[in-house]
Order: C-alpha cells, then structure tokens, then sequence
C-alpha cells in the first residue's frame, strides 16, 4: 500500500512539474515594438513591427487613430503600415500570452522641415530715427521646441529665437523686432534664417532662409522751394528752380514741375544733402498763371506753389521816314509803343523837346546833315508792372548820303617824305556811299596800297579824284622828298627848340 502511494506521488510531481514550469515562462514575457523612436515627415508613412518573447502568443496587434494596415505577421510578430501621419501620437503594441496580456508604446514625432521663410519690413521705406519692425515667420514648420529662427543684417545676427520654453499652446513659429532707422542702414539686407535641429530625435538638422528685403532710409523734412522771377515776359525763355534741402538720399530725388497743367522738362542736379531741379519755360500769355513743384522720395512727395506774373512788354517801335536820306532833307522819327504792349508805355525820344502824353507817340523833326552819318536815335519805353518799372530801348542809326569831300584834316594838300625811308601817299575821303579815291601823278595812276622808298623823284604834285553815286571832287597834293641829313637837322633843331 505504501508502495502504491509513492507511485501516484511520483506520476503526479511529473505531471504537475512541466505545467509549473511553462507558467512561469510565459508569465514573464516580453513585448517590444519597433522602431523605438519614431520620427516622420508631415504626411509621409511609417512602419510599425510588434513583437514578443511568448511562444505561444494569443490576441494582439495595435492601438492608434492613425490610419493602419497589417502587412506582415510572424508566430511572435505581426507588422502594420501607418499612413498620413500628420500629427504627433503614442502607438500601443498588446500581445496576450496565457491569458495575460502586456504592451508597449511608441511615441510618434511628426516633423516638418521650414521650407518656406518668410521676412517682412515695415515699413519697406523708414524715416531716419523713425523705428521700423523686422518680422519672420515659418508658417509650416514642426516640432516647434526644435526650431531656431535667426534675424540678420548682412552677416550679423541682430537676434536669435528658439522655442523650446513657450507653452506649446501659445507657440507661433515667429519673431519681431523693432529697430530705429539710421542713416547708415540705407539699402542694408535683412533676412531670416530658421534651423530645425532634430539630433536628439535621432533625425537630421533642416536650415531655411528667407529672400533677403532691402531696408530704405530717407529723411525728407523740409518742403521745396521755388526759385524764379514775379514777373515774367510773355514769350520770353525764363529758368525756374525746385530746390529740397535736408534730403537724404539727396540723388533719389523725383522732380515734376509744372505751369498751370502744362509740365515742364527739368534738368536733376544734387549736392550733400540738397537737390534741385531746373527748367527753361516761356509763358505765352499775360496774366497771374501758377508755377508748381511736386518733390517724392520713396513713399513721401511734398508740393509747393508760387504765383507769377505774366506781362506783355516788346521793344518799342522807332522809324524813320527815310532810312538813307539825302544831305539837307527834312526826316521825321517817331517812336512809339508795340501794340502788344498793355498797358500803353511811357515812352521818350532822344533829342524830342518834350514828353508825349501816356499813349501818345513821341516824334523829332530834322534836316539830315551830312555830320549826322552815323548818328544813333534811341527809343525808351516805361511800363509799370506789379510795382516795378521796366524799360525798353529801340536804338536805329541814320545814314545820310553826301558827295565825296578831300578834308585837309584826312588829305592834306601838302606832305613831306624822308629820302630812303618807306611812304604812301595820306589821303582819306569822306562821303557816303564811301567814295572810291583814284590819284595819279605824271598822268599814270599811283599805287596808294603799297609804300614806296622815297626818291627824289617821288617830289611832284600828285592830283587825287574821290567818287561815289552822287559826284566826284578832286585835289592836288604836293609832295616833297627831303634828304635824310636835311631831315635829321630839321628835327635836331625842332627837338633843341623844344
């Protein structure tokens, strides 16, 4: 009986033994998915495997809102593929073994690079000493505690960024500054460079940048001025000047200027600060017309405005009843206003007795002698015009035709010649028409061009005949040719009388 009791004893530790020994295997097994970290672009897939160390497994596989297909399974894995991830998650892997069921989970990181930069200034132009803003903005990019955005000016980093302490509720991939505009940032280049650093995700570091803004600085505080004359003739060419001071840039400087509607062509000039334009213009009309200067620069234009005054003001008219009269004919000149003129001028004659009444002419009766060749008459006009008195002079020259005369003062009748020395013959004549003058001597006509080394037989009486359209006169001129010893005592004794 004892013996039969050690038997059961025994089949039943043998058979209970193997059943303790797989409990306790399959109560500690493990479950492992892969991979251990997740890190995926916006919108791309991910492969998931899950597996564990039961021999035997029973129910399992995933727990994800994402999108899921099985496409793989092994006795102690199974594999799914997610698609679309567009968001952060956390993966569970279950596996059952023995009625006991254990997981694991996978943390799943979506990344988007920062494809698109985007930098604003503004404003595009700043006054000097004026703040304006530096903005840059990612508006895809993630995870945001992994990015770094950078301002630049050129090379220099003006500011750093990174988002690693904001609540991510609040996060907004941007950073502003304001900085206030000095001359010297003229055409500077501002731009934004974003880093997303995924290393400790196991991933890469993705850079951007933005395309570099070009900062303008003006400064353009003082209104344009005009320079030009009140009063201005009709028809007349007048200069006209737009000047800008304490302008910066000076040469960027637009100019348009313009009389009444009409818009004048103008010429740029600029020096340090100042600028200026220049146009030529006539007025066509009398009257008040507006001359007008609009100045820009960058966002900014400045207009002014000065009032002119037009006037109509020609020479005035001279005459002169006969323009080549006659030695001892009586002439008339009269002088009197353009009609153009407004109103009438007050006008005076050279050599009138009196002053004519305002809108009347002025005239000079007088018998043209033959002294009066040459002689100028003159005609002055006055008009008052806003205030100012302005003159204008009309000059006309008489020409009065005589005979030839041979004067004693430009032909004398008698001449002395040094022997040996060069000589021609003096004799100017006078009239109008000029006189052509003819002398000969010995009957043959003399060369009065060209000097002649004086002989003693150049001594004679040479006879010179002066002719023009109204007559001829003629004249004897003697000429006497001294030796040189008798012509050195006669000065001798001239310069020992002196």
């Amino acid at each position: 009986m004892k013996m039969l009791l050690f038997v059961v004893w025994a089949l039943l530790a043998l058979i209970l033994c193997p059943v303790h020994i797989s409990g306790v295997a399959e109560e500690s097994f493990e479950v492992s998915v892969w991979p251990n970290q997740a890190l995926v672009e916006f919108g791309q897939s991910l492969v998931v495997n899950c597996s564990t160390t039961c021999p035997d497994p029973g129910p399992s596989g995933i727990e994800t809102f994402l999108k899921k297909t099985q496409v793989g399974k092994g006795p102690q894995w199974k594999e799914f593929l997610l698609e679309d991830v567009t968001e952060n998650s956390i993966l569970q892997c279950f596996f059952s073994c023995s009625g006991i069921q254990k997981d694991t989970s996978l943390g799943i990181t979506v990344y988007q690079p920062p494809e698109q930069v985007i930098l604003e200034l503004q404003p595009a132009w700043v006054a000097v000493d004026e703040a304006f803003t530096v903005k840059c903005h990612v508006p895809s990019v993630a995870p945001l505690e992994s990015l770094t955005l950078a301002l630049l000016q050129g090379n220099q980093e003006l500011h750093r960024k990174n988002f690693m302490s904001l609540a991510v509720a609040s996060q907004r991939a941007e950073v502003i500054i304001s900085v206030r505009a000095q001359r010297e940032n003229d055409r500077c280049n501002f731009s934004c460079r974003a880093e997303l650093d995924l290393s400790l995700q196991g991933g890469s570091l993705f850079q951007g940048s933005s395309p570099i803004k070009i900062l303008r600085i003006f400064e353009f505080s003082q209104t344009p001025h005009i320079w030009v004359s009140s009063l201005l003739e009709v028809g007349m060419a007048e200069t006209v000047s737009c000047e800008v001071a304490r302008v910066f840039p000076a040469k960027e400087v637009i100019f348009h200027m313009f009389l009444e509607d009409q818009e004048l062509s103008s010429f740029l000039s600029w020096e340090g600060d100042t600028a200026w334009a220049n146009a030529t213009f006539r007025a066509m009309e009398a009257g008040d017309q507006e001359l007008s200067c609009l100045a820009s620069l960058g966002p900014m234009e400045q207009k002014t405005r000065k009032l002119v005054h037009s006037y109509s003001f020609p020479p005035p008219i001279l005459e002169l009843k006969e323009s080549y009269p006659l030695a001892g004919t009586d002439i008339n000149v009269t002088c009197s206003g353009h009609v153009l003129t407004s109103p009438s001028p007050t006008l005076r004659l050279q050599g009138a007795p009196d002053l004519p009444a305002p809108g009347e002419s002025a005239w000079l009766l007088l018998t043209a002698r033959e002294e009066d060749d040459g002689r100028n008459f003159s005609c002055e006009a006055s008009l008052e015009v806003q205030g100012q008195w302005l003159m204008k002079t009309t000059v006309i020259q008489l020409h009065v035709l005589y005979k030839p005369r041979l004067e004693e003062s430009s032909c004398p009748g008698k001449q002395t010649w040094l022997e040996g020395m060069e000589h021609t013959l003096a004799c100017v004549p006078k009239g109008n028409p000029a006189p052509a003058l003819v002398c000969t001597w010995n009957g043959v006509v003399f060369d009065l061009e060209v000097p002649q080394n004086a002989t003693q037989n150049h001594t004679g009486t040479y006879c010179c005949t002066a002719t023009n359209q109204l007559g001829s006169v003629s004249k004897d001129i003697a000429v006497i040719v001294q030796g040189l010893d008798e012509g050195i005592s006669s000065a001798l004794f001239v310069v020992i009388t002196v």
